[in-house]
């Protein structure tokens, strides 16, 4: 199964507003944020894309927008596709999809806590790898990391290389 196959059931099914973009880099299907989950759940339920490879979050400051990005893999049609979206950068929210595929759970978790997308209907969406006081989103291209956190430097300290120090090592 081809995109343009997935694009044109997609089209059938939840109607205008996915198009089909081929040319540079991966072929993917854009989907208007307000269809996500309907198109998650069409792809999972009637064209068997039953794995979730990856859900990642791109962003986009110039345009401001943040992208979120779904690879899907087919078992029983060995077959994938690459499935984006793009969020409002100054309120992202998303529907979620771990109703789908619960994996989906631990990658929209990421999303949330390097991003700041908030994903609703999401049963537990808190951070997964920063404290839950953390302030910011460490993978915005915008954000100014803090010098201390709590106390503690959050940089370490580059010690200068200098030839002494290569020979010695030897």
């Amino acid at each position: 199964m081809q995109a343009a196959d997935i694009l044109t059931k997609l089209q059938t099914q939840i109607g205008e507003g996915c198009e089909h973009i081929s040319g540079v880099g991966d072929e993917f299907i854009k989907v208007p944020a307000a269809k996500w989950h309907a198109c998650m759940h069409l792809l999972h339920n009637s064209l068997s894309f039953d794995f979730l490879r990856a859900l990642s979050g791109i962003d986009y400051l110039q345009q401001d927008e943040i992208e979120v990005v779904a690879h899907l893999f087919s078992y029983s049609q060995r077959a994938q596709v690459v499935i984006k979206t793009r969020i409002e950068r100054a309120a992202p929210q998303l529907a979620s999809v771990q109703d789908i595929w619960p994996a989906a759970n631990w990658h929209e978790r990421e999303i949330f806590d390097l991003l700041g997308v908030n994903f609703t209907d999401h049963p537990d969406l808190r951070r997964i790898l920063l404290p839950d006081d953390w302030q910011g989103f460490p993978l915005r291209k915008d954000y100014q990391e803090p010098e201390f956190y709590q106390g503690i430097p959050t940089r370490r300290h580059k010690p200068e290389l200098s030839t002494n120090n290569l020979t010695e090592s030897k």
